[in-house]
């Protein structure tokens, strides 16, 4: 598939930088939350697990800082963007509270409280591999298009275009699917059985936003209707 991808124009320098910095402060606000609610949780410092996946959050954070130096406006905008939809602030802060604060509470007080049989290190270790590919993926998707934002809006001002390439070319919501795979893993890395209750929360409502996302684009973006055709799934090849 030949695909060609629109820059879009920059944006004026103050808005640019204050939307950088505030996206700075939202990462370093975010690794201090789940850092704060896994330690105090699970009541100790010397917990491997729990660091292991701050480790792969600080290397997956520092990898992107360095892939989008050259995409200044994608990263002002998830920092600042314009304007959110009611049932996208719904979802997206039940997705937040669940993915940062549930799943690491209710891990920390089962490493607390033993709620969880002991895993062998095959477990936590396969649970690292799925979080680290799931950043991995999240990273992809965010890089490959210049209009990856935090919320589900159409960048008009920015000239706003569809993206064909890189994981786009398999699968409408790529971003997504690495979400979810986080959600998911993060239980395993961590050790926990119970957390997997808020992770499969934050992957349903990761799902639910995929669709309700994907109908808007449907709606609102020239061309997506099309790219639909040619790029029939969702989140799954051969299944949605």
């Amino acid at each position: 598939m030949t695909t060609t991808i629109q820059k879009p124009p920059r944006a004026e320098q103050p808005n640019l930088l204050g939307g950088i910095l505030a996206r700075v402060l939202q990462i370093a606000v975010m690794f201090g939350v789940i850092g704060a609610v896994l330690f105090v949780a699970a009541g100790r410092l010397d917990w491997p697990w729990a660091w292991l996946m701050l480790g792969i959050y600080l290397a997956s954070v520092a990898v992107n800082a360095t892939a989008m130096r050259h995409h200044p406006e994608t990263v002002a905008e998830r920092g600042r963007p314009a304007e959110m939809k009611r049932w996208d602030q719904a979802i997206s802060g039940l997705w937040s509270l669940a993915q940062f604060l549930l799943v690491p509470l209710v891990a920390g007080l089962d490493e607390r409280f033993g709620w969880t049989a002991e895993l062998g290190a095959a477990w936590h270790l396969a649970g690292a591999l799925a979080f680290a590919a799931g950043l991995a993926l999240f990273g992809w998707a965010m890089v490959t298009n210049a209009y990856f934002s935090t919320v589900v809006r159409i960048q008009a001002e920015r000239g706003h275009a569809l993206c064909r390439s890189g994981p786009y070319r398999w699968v409408r919501h790529p971003g997504y699917v690495g979400a979810i795979l986080q959600s998911l893993a993060m239980p395993l890395l961590l050790g926990s059985a119970w957390a997997l209750a808020p992770g499969v929360a934050a992957a349903a409502l990761m799902t639910l936003r995929t669709a309700l996302e994907d109908r808007t684009l449907q709606a609102e973006l020239p061309g997506y209707r099309e790219y639909a055709q040619e790029v029939r799934y969702r989140l799954v090849p051969g299944v949605w």
